[in-house]
Protein backbone atom coordinates (compact mmCIF):
# COMPACT_ATOMS: atom_id res chain seq x y z
CA UNK A 1 0.00 0.00 0.00
CA UNK A 2 3.03 2.28 0.15
CA UNK A 3 2.61 3.54 -3.41
CA UNK A 4 -1.10 4.30 -3.19
CA UNK A 5 -3.44 6.13 -0.88
CA UNK A 6 -5.15 4.04 1.77
CA UNK A 7 -8.65 3.02 0.68
CA UNK A 8 -11.76 4.59 2.17
CA UNK A 9 -14.58 2.49 3.54
CA UNK A 10 -18.27 3.20 3.09
CA UNK A 11 -21.62 2.02 4.37
CA UNK A 12 -24.51 1.10 2.08
CA UNK A 13 -27.97 2.47 2.84
CA UNK A 14 -29.84 -0.42 1.27
CA UNK A 15 -33.29 0.87 0.38
CA UNK A 16 -34.53 -2.62 -0.52
CA UNK A 17 -34.11 -4.09 2.96
CA UNK A 18 -34.95 -1.22 5.37
CA UNK A 19 -37.70 1.36 5.73
CA UNK A 20 -37.07 5.09 5.31
CA UNK A 21 -36.95 6.07 9.00
CA UNK A 22 -34.62 3.20 9.78
CA UNK A 23 -32.27 4.14 6.93
CA UNK A 24 -32.01 7.72 8.13
CA UNK A 25 -31.19 6.41 11.61
CA UNK A 26 -28.54 4.06 10.19
CA UNK A 27 -27.00 6.93 8.21
CA UNK A 28 -26.41 8.93 11.38
CA UNK A 29 -25.09 5.87 13.22
CA UNK A 30 -22.73 4.98 10.36
CA UNK A 31 -21.19 8.44 10.51
CA UNK A 32 -20.69 8.09 14.26
CA UNK A 33 -19.15 4.65 13.70
CA UNK A 34 -16.50 6.26 11.51
CA UNK A 35 -17.38 5.32 7.95
CA UNK A 36 -15.86 7.65 5.36
CA UNK A 37 -18.83 7.76 3.00
CA UNK A 38 -22.33 6.37 2.52
CA UNK A 39 -24.00 5.18 -0.66
CA UNK A 40 -27.73 4.69 -1.24
CA UNK A 41 -29.45 2.39 -3.72
CA UNK A 42 -32.31 3.85 -5.78
CA UNK A 43 -34.99 1.22 -6.37
CA UNK A 44 -38.71 1.00 -7.09
CA UNK A 45 -38.77 -2.71 -6.18
CA UNK A 46 -36.74 -4.93 -3.85
CA UNK A 47 -34.86 -7.78 -5.47
CA UNK A 48 -36.85 -10.32 -3.45
CA UNK A 49 -40.13 -10.17 -1.53
CA UNK A 50 -38.24 -11.14 1.61
CA UNK A 51 -36.36 -7.84 1.56
CA UNK A 52 -39.66 -6.03 1.73
CA UNK A 53 -38.84 -2.34 1.10
CA UNK A 54 -38.26 0.20 -1.67
CA UNK A 55 -38.92 3.77 -0.49
CA UNK A 56 -37.98 6.83 -2.55
CA UNK A 57 -34.23 7.31 -2.35
CA UNK A 58 -34.17 11.06 -2.97
CA UNK A 59 -36.49 11.88 -0.07
CA UNK A 60 -34.31 9.78 2.20
CA UNK A 61 -31.13 11.42 0.89
CA UNK A 62 -32.55 14.82 1.79
CA UNK A 63 -33.21 13.60 5.31
CA UNK A 64 -29.76 12.02 5.56
CA UNK A 65 -28.10 15.35 4.73
CA UNK A 66 -29.68 16.78 7.88
CA UNK A 67 -28.59 14.04 10.30
CA UNK A 68 -24.99 13.81 9.07
CA UNK A 69 -22.21 16.39 8.94
CA UNK A 70 -19.06 14.70 7.69
CA UNK A 71 -19.63 11.62 5.54
CA UNK A 72 -19.75 11.94 1.79
CA UNK A 73 -23.01 10.78 0.20
CA UNK A 74 -23.70 9.11 -3.11
CA UNK A 75 -26.35 7.34 -5.16
CA UNK A 76 -25.24 3.81 -5.99
CA UNK A 77 -26.69 4.12 -8.53
CA UNK A 78 -29.46 6.19 -10.07
CA UNK A 79 -30.75 5.37 -13.55
CA UNK A 80 -31.53 8.59 -15.47
CA UNK A 81 -33.11 6.83 -18.44
CA UNK A 82 -36.83 6.14 -18.02
CA UNK A 83 -38.21 6.50 -14.49
CA UNK A 84 -36.44 9.85 -14.24
CA UNK A 85 -35.76 12.32 -17.01
CA UNK A 86 -32.11 13.48 -16.98
CA UNK A 87 -33.13 17.11 -16.41
CA UNK A 88 -34.99 16.09 -13.24
CA UNK A 89 -32.03 14.02 -12.03
CA UNK A 90 -29.81 17.08 -12.42
CA UNK A 91 -32.24 19.14 -10.32
CA UNK A 92 -32.38 16.49 -7.60
CA UNK A 93 -28.61 16.11 -7.47
CA UNK A 94 -28.00 19.86 -7.28
CA UNK A 95 -30.49 20.12 -4.42
CA UNK A 96 -28.84 17.32 -2.43
CA UNK A 97 -25.45 18.93 -3.00
CA UNK A 98 -26.76 22.17 -1.50
CA UNK A 99 -28.42 20.41 1.45
CA UNK A 100 -25.28 18.39 2.19
CA UNK A 101 -22.83 21.32 1.93
CA UNK A 102 -21.02 19.79 -1.03
CA UNK A 103 -20.78 16.18 0.19
CA UNK A 104 -22.72 14.54 -2.65
CA UNK A 105 -21.63 12.50 -5.68
CA UNK A 106 -24.16 11.54 -8.34
CA UNK A 107 -23.68 7.87 -9.16
CA UNK A 108 -25.34 6.89 -12.45
CA UNK A 109 -25.93 3.62 -14.27
CA UNK A 110 -27.89 2.04 -17.09
CA UNK A 111 -30.45 0.59 -14.69
CA UNK A 112 -32.43 -2.60 -14.26
CA UNK A 113 -35.74 -3.72 -15.72
CA UNK A 114 -36.81 -4.37 -12.11
CA UNK A 115 -37.14 -0.64 -11.50
CA UNK A 116 -37.63 0.96 -14.91
CA UNK A 117 -40.49 -1.18 -16.23
CA UNK A 118 -42.97 0.56 -13.91
CA UNK A 119 -43.40 3.53 -16.28
CA UNK A 120 -44.65 1.20 -19.03
CA UNK A 121 -42.17 2.26 -21.70
CA UNK A 122 -40.65 -1.17 -22.32
CA UNK A 123 -37.07 -2.23 -21.59
CA UNK A 124 -34.47 -1.39 -24.27
CA UNK A 125 -31.52 -3.66 -25.11
CA UNK A 126 -28.23 -2.89 -23.41
CA UNK A 127 -26.65 -1.05 -26.36
CA UNK A 128 -29.62 1.33 -26.49
CA UNK A 129 -29.46 1.83 -22.72
CA UNK A 130 -25.83 2.85 -23.03
CA UNK A 131 -26.73 5.32 -25.79
CA UNK A 132 -29.43 6.74 -23.52
CA UNK A 133 -27.08 6.95 -20.53
CA UNK A 134 -24.43 8.82 -22.51
CA UNK A 135 -26.99 11.32 -23.75
CA UNK A 136 -28.40 11.66 -20.22
CA UNK A 137 -24.95 12.33 -18.72
CA UNK A 138 -24.34 15.05 -21.27
CA UNK A 139 -27.67 16.72 -20.45
CA UNK A 140 -26.98 16.55 -16.72
CA UNK A 141 -23.48 17.96 -17.18
CA UNK A 142 -24.81 20.81 -19.30
CA UNK A 143 -27.30 21.73 -16.58
CA UNK A 144 -24.53 21.60 -13.97
CA UNK A 145 -22.66 24.15 -16.12
CA UNK A 146 -25.45 26.66 -15.45
CA UNK A 147 -27.63 28.66 -17.79
CA UNK A 148 -30.44 27.49 -20.04
CA UNK A 149 -30.18 24.12 -21.76
CA UNK A 150 -32.00 23.09 -24.92
CA UNK A 151 -31.45 19.64 -26.35
CA UNK A 152 -32.94 17.63 -29.18
CA UNK A 153 -31.27 14.24 -29.22
CA UNK A 154 -31.90 10.68 -30.26
CA UNK A 155 -33.59 9.74 -26.98
CA UNK A 156 -34.35 12.97 -25.08
CA UNK A 157 -35.58 16.49 -25.59
CA UNK A 158 -34.94 19.36 -23.19
CA UNK A 159 -36.77 22.64 -23.62
CA UNK A 160 -35.24 25.69 -21.95
CA UNK A 161 -34.24 23.95 -18.71
CA UNK A 162 -32.18 25.68 -16.03
CA UNK A 163 -31.14 24.82 -12.48
CA UNK A 164 -32.16 27.82 -10.40
CA UNK A 165 -30.51 26.52 -7.25
CA UNK A 166 -27.04 25.52 -8.36
CA UNK A 167 -24.31 24.66 -5.82
CA UNK A 168 -21.01 26.50 -6.00
CA UNK A 169 -19.20 23.17 -6.01
CA UNK A 170 -20.19 21.18 -9.07
CA UNK A 171 -21.73 17.79 -8.35
CA UNK A 172 -19.22 15.05 -9.30
CA UNK A 173 -20.57 12.33 -11.58
CA UNK A 174 -19.64 8.66 -11.18
CA UNK A 175 -20.76 6.11 -13.77
CA UNK A 176 -21.11 2.34 -13.41
CA UNK A 177 -19.01 0.44 -15.95
CA UNK A 178 -18.39 -3.23 -16.62
CA UNK A 179 -15.94 -3.50 -19.51
CA UNK A 180 -13.82 -1.80 -22.13
CA UNK A 181 -16.72 -0.48 -24.20
CA UNK A 182 -18.48 1.18 -21.28
CA UNK A 183 -15.21 2.63 -19.98
CA UNK A 184 -14.32 4.08 -23.37
CA UNK A 185 -17.81 5.56 -23.60
CA UNK A 186 -18.15 7.07 -20.13
CA UNK A 187 -14.62 7.86 -18.92
CA UNK A 188 -14.50 11.06 -21.03
CA UNK A 189 -17.75 12.40 -19.49
CA UNK A 190 -17.55 11.18 -15.86
CA UNK A 191 -15.41 12.02 -12.86
CA UNK A 192 -15.35 8.65 -11.11
CA UNK A 193 -15.74 4.92 -11.78
CA UNK A 194 -18.32 2.62 -10.19
CA UNK A 195 -17.96 -1.15 -10.54
CA UNK A 196 -19.22 -4.17 -8.62
CA UNK A 197 -16.48 -6.54 -9.79
CA UNK A 198 -12.95 -6.22 -8.34
CA UNK A 199 -11.19 -6.15 -11.69
CA UNK A 200 -7.78 -4.55 -12.01
CA UNK A 201 -8.21 -4.26 -15.77
CA UNK A 202 -11.20 -1.93 -15.30
CA UNK A 203 -9.17 0.37 -13.07
CA UNK A 204 -6.18 0.35 -15.43
CA UNK A 205 -8.24 1.13 -18.51
CA UNK A 206 -10.17 3.85 -16.67
CA UNK A 207 -6.93 5.49 -15.54
CA UNK A 208 -5.54 5.35 -19.07
CA UNK A 209 -8.70 7.01 -20.43
CA UNK A 210 -8.86 9.84 -17.87
CA UNK A 211 -6.68 12.66 -16.63
CA UNK A 212 -6.37 13.80 -13.04
CA UNK A 213 -7.51 12.09 -9.88
CA UNK A 214 -10.61 9.93 -9.92
CA UNK A 215 -12.21 7.60 -7.43
CA UNK A 216 -12.85 3.94 -8.19
CA UNK A 217 -15.80 2.95 -6.06
CA UNK A 218 -16.66 -0.67 -5.43
CA UNK A 219 -19.18 -2.45 -3.23
CA UNK A 220 -19.12 -5.79 -1.43
CA UNK A 221 -21.87 -7.56 0.53
CA UNK A 222 -21.14 -9.14 3.89
CA UNK A 223 -23.42 -10.68 6.50
CA UNK A 224 -22.12 -10.12 10.01
CA UNK A 225 -23.77 -11.87 12.92
CA UNK A 226 -22.39 -13.37 16.15
CA UNK A 227 -23.90 -16.68 15.03
CA UNK A 228 -22.58 -17.72 11.61
CA UNK A 229 -25.48 -20.07 10.93
CA UNK A 230 -27.95 -17.21 11.39
CA UNK A 231 -25.82 -15.04 9.10
CA UNK A 232 -25.78 -17.69 6.37
CA UNK A 233 -29.53 -18.17 6.60
CA UNK A 234 -30.16 -14.42 6.40
CA UNK A 235 -27.81 -14.01 3.43
CA UNK A 236 -29.57 -16.84 1.63
CA UNK A 237 -33.03 -15.45 2.36
CA UNK A 238 -32.27 -11.92 1.22
CA UNK A 239 -29.27 -12.06 -1.14
CA UNK A 240 -29.52 -15.31 -3.08
CA UNK A 241 -30.31 -13.19 -6.17
CA UNK A 242 -26.78 -11.77 -6.03
CA UNK A 243 -25.06 -14.66 -7.78
CA UNK A 244 -26.87 -14.22 -11.08
CA UNK A 245 -24.51 -11.49 -12.25
CA UNK A 246 -25.51 -8.07 -13.53
CA UNK A 247 -26.15 -9.15 -17.12
CA UNK A 248 -28.95 -11.35 -15.77
CA UNK A 249 -29.99 -9.09 -12.90
CA UNK A 250 -30.56 -6.13 -15.22
CA UNK A 251 -33.11 -8.04 -17.31
CA UNK A 252 -35.51 -9.68 -14.84
CA UNK A 253 -38.70 -7.66 -14.37
CA UNK A 254 -39.68 -8.27 -10.73
CA UNK A 255 -39.13 -10.06 -7.41
CA UNK A 256 -41.01 -13.12 -8.68
CA UNK A 257 -38.50 -13.47 -11.49
CA UNK A 258 -35.58 -13.27 -9.08
CA UNK A 259 -37.27 -15.81 -6.80
CA UNK A 260 -37.62 -18.20 -9.73
CA UNK A 261 -34.09 -17.63 -10.96
CA UNK A 262 -32.64 -18.29 -7.50
CA UNK A 263 -34.92 -21.14 -6.35
CA UNK A 264 -32.17 -23.74 -6.50
CA UNK A 265 -29.49 -21.61 -4.84
CA UNK A 266 -28.53 -23.20 -1.52
CA UNK A 267 -27.40 -21.44 1.67
CA UNK A 268 -23.92 -22.89 1.24
CA UNK A 269 -23.77 -21.46 -2.28
CA UNK A 270 -24.46 -17.97 -0.93
CA UNK A 271 -21.91 -18.44 1.86
CA UNK A 272 -19.29 -19.26 -0.78
CA UNK A 273 -19.67 -15.79 -2.31
CA UNK A 274 -20.66 -13.65 0.70
CA UNK A 275 -18.59 -13.66 3.88
CA UNK A 276 -20.93 -14.57 6.75
CA UNK A 277 -20.46 -14.61 10.51
CA UNK A 278 -18.44 -12.83 13.21
CA UNK A 279 -14.86 -13.49 12.04
CA UNK A 280 -13.20 -10.08 11.76
CA UNK A 281 -10.31 -11.39 9.67
CA UNK A 282 -12.70 -12.95 7.16
CA UNK A 283 -14.74 -9.75 6.91
CA UNK A 284 -11.57 -7.72 6.40
CA UNK A 285 -10.54 -10.16 3.69
CA UNK A 286 -13.82 -9.61 1.83
CA UNK A 287 -12.63 -6.21 0.61
CA UNK A 288 -9.11 -7.36 -0.32
CA UNK A 289 -9.91 -8.14 -3.99
CA UNK A 290 -11.12 -4.54 -4.48
CA UNK A 291 -8.12 -3.05 -2.69
CA UNK A 292 -5.71 -5.24 -4.66
CA UNK A 293 -7.44 -4.22 -7.90
CA UNK A 294 -6.78 -0.55 -7.14
CA UNK A 295 -10.19 0.63 -5.95
CA UNK A 296 -9.96 3.76 -3.84
CA UNK A 297 -13.33 3.33 -2.11
CA UNK A 298 -15.18 0.20 -0.99
CA UNK A 299 -18.75 0.34 0.34
CA UNK A 300 -19.88 -2.50 2.59
CA UNK A 301 -23.41 -3.92 2.36
CA UNK A 302 -24.54 -5.47 5.62
CA UNK A 303 -27.20 -7.96 4.54
CA UNK A 304 -30.52 -7.79 6.38
CA UNK A 305 -32.23 -5.10 8.38
CA UNK A 306 -32.49 -6.82 11.75
CA UNK A 307 -28.78 -6.72 12.61
CA UNK A 308 -27.94 -3.22 11.38
CA UNK A 309 -27.75 -1.50 14.78
CA UNK A 310 -25.51 -4.19 16.25
CA UNK A 311 -23.44 -4.27 13.06
CA UNK A 312 -22.82 -0.53 13.19
CA UNK A 313 -21.62 -0.80 16.79
CA UNK A 314 -19.36 -3.69 15.77
CA UNK A 315 -18.09 -1.71 12.77
CA UNK A 316 -17.14 1.25 14.92
CA UNK A 317 -15.39 -0.76 17.61
CA UNK A 318 -13.79 -3.60 15.64
CA UNK A 319 -14.31 -3.80 11.88
CA UNK A 320 -13.27 -0.31 10.74
CA UNK A 321 -10.13 -0.24 12.92
CA UNK A 322 -9.19 -3.68 11.55
CA UNK A 323 -9.80 -2.57 7.95
CA UNK A 324 -7.69 0.54 8.35
CA UNK A 325 -4.91 -1.42 10.03
CA UNK A 326 -4.89 -4.03 7.27
CA UNK A 327 -4.98 -1.61 4.34
CA UNK A 328 -2.90 1.36 5.43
Amino acid sequence: MADRQAPRFGYTLMTEQSGPKALVEYAASAERAGFDFEVMSDHYFPWLHEQGHAAYAWSMLGAVTQVTDRVELMTYVTCPLMRYHPAVVAQKAATVQLLSDDRFTLGLGAGENLNEHVVGAGWPPVNVRHEMLLEAVRIISALFDGGYVNHAGQHYRVDSAKLWDLPQQRVPIAVAVSGDQSIDTFAPVADHLVAVEPREDLVARWDSATTGESRKIGQVPICWNPDRDIAVQRAHEQFRWFGGGWKVNAELPGPAGFAGASQFVRPEDVADSIVCGPDVAALVGAVKPFVDAGFTDVALVQVGDEAQRDFLRFAGSELLPALRSAYR
